[in-house]
């Protein structure tokens, strides 16, 4: 059986990992919150330009008269 000092130091060194383990997580979970926010805010501001482009394409085609389908008069 292992001496009382020798388990305590087991034990110390092994909260120690624990706790060092911890910290790296609370560190990387923190770093991937940051990047998911990023992105989401890019996603965001990338949905509400193509809904802006949409807009605009559509009063394009509504301002140009005549099928859609029918070649500009240049062909």
């Amino acid at each position: 059986m292992a001496a009382p000092m020798s388990e305590a130091k087991t034990l110390g060194e092994r909260i120690d990992a624990l706790e060092m383990r911890l910290t790296y997580q609370d560190e990387t979970i923190e770093t991937l919150n940051q990047t998911i926010t990023a992105q989401w805010q890019q996603i965001d501001a990338l949905t509400r330009r193509v809904a802006e482009l949409r807009e605009q394409l559509q009063e394009a085609a509504n301002s140009a008269g005549g099928p859609v389908s029918e070649r500009p008069p240049h062909y």
